[in-house]
């Protein structure tokens, strides 16, 4: 059993390689070793409570975000310097040597020591910060999840995960809608035919869109309107503009089809004519006779013609607004920022 005892002591005590004038033993590395792994399991478990934390937080979610990066990141070069202390190792004597590889760590890596301090401003800047909602210049879109040491991850409404470098978000052009106030004007574009009352155009589909059951009221700041922008080559071309909860803003291809959707509902219950591309053929003069003369040389109707204004509303089930009030799944929920 000593003799045991002994073998293991003198495992312990192997020199396996000098740095300087220190020699690093068997022991010692695989305390280091040890030291490193416990600040980085910590690391791991103080992100997970702060995750806990920022979850049920109603306020001061990114001064939260900003303390979990902090903590984790201190943590896990709190370890580093520990462990390289447990091997026996004197730090200032790395100094020279630390520096020279410091140089040259930066040169090689100069790529990933950019995205990392990249992430760092922009966890400072909070121009973006998670759960905002952002557009980038390719035209992806997604509500930010996380930044972080490398890329920051968004995820759009189809629930894909996009990674983007962190020196893109800085140096590119980023669209934010949802950096500041709790809504923005989305503008939904329609068309009805020549001759329709306009004033009962209006009427129809704000009466719809206030229906939409995420549209805010309207206020002295905020009005959902209807505007006539243009005459189109069959019809009149209108916009419903209205004011919805952020939540829906999050989630625009579903709130431009529930809106769309609505405002079809509206049109049809309305009676309201939508335009189609038509075009008119007038003949003036027909082997010498005009008007009903030449209709009835054609064996065409003369008499007054009926047209049909409109067509017959059905029940129908908007889906797209269905899906804007379906709450997110828990792995869809973006942390609170």
């Amino acid at each position: 059993m000593q003799q045991d005892l002994d073998a293991l002591g003198h495992i312990d005590k192997l020199v396996l390689f000098n740095i300087g004038k220190t020699p690093v033993t068997t022991g010692g590395l695989i305390a280091a070793l040890l030291t490193f792994v416990v600040a980085l399991v910590a690391a791991r478990l103080v992100a997970l409570a702060m995750q806990r934390v920022r979850a049920k937080a109603t306020r001061g979610g990114a001064g939260l975000y900003i303390v979990e990066k902090l903590s984790t990141y201190g943590l896990l070069v709190f370890g580093a310097i520990a462990g390289v202390s447990t091997l026996g190792v004197d730090l200032s004597s790395l100094a020279v040597f630390g520096g020279a590889l410091g140089v040259g760590v930066g040169l090689g890596l100069q790529g990933v020591v950019k995205e990392f301090v990249s992430g760092i401003v922009l966890i400072f800047d909070e121009s973006l910060r998670v759960g905002d909602y952002i557009e980038l210049e390719s035209g992806q879109r997604g509500v930010i999840h996380e930044i972080g040491a490398r890329a920051t991850r968004i995820r759009n409404n189809d629930s894909v995960d996009i990674l983007i470098p962190n020196s893109q978000l800085i140096q590119g052009t980023v669209t934010n809608w949802t950096l500041r106030g709790h809504t923005r004007r989305i503008r939904i574009p329609f068309r009805a035919a020549y001759g329709v009352d306009k004033e009962k155009v209006r009427d129809a589909v704000l009466e719809a869109a206030m229906a939409v059951p995420f549209t805010l009221p309207d206020s002295g700041a905020f009005r959902n309107q209807v505007w006539l922008v243009g005459f189109g080559d069959s019809g009149l071309n209108f916009e419903l503009v209205v004011w919805p909860r952020l939540e829906a803003v999050k989630r625009p291809n579903a709130m431009q089809a529930a809106y769309t959707w609505a405002i079809d509902d509206a049109l049809r219950k309305a009676g309201i004519e939508a335009p189609f591309p038509q075009q008119d053929l007038r003949i003036r003069s027909l082997f010498g006779e005009e008007g009903d003369a030449a209709r009835r040389t054609l064996g065409l109707q003369t008499g007054p013609t009926t047209v049909a204004r409109g067509r017959k509303a059905r029940p129908s089930s908007n889906d797209a607004v269905e899906d804007l009030l379906r709450p997110l799944d828990e792995d869809e929920q973006p942390p609170k920022p």
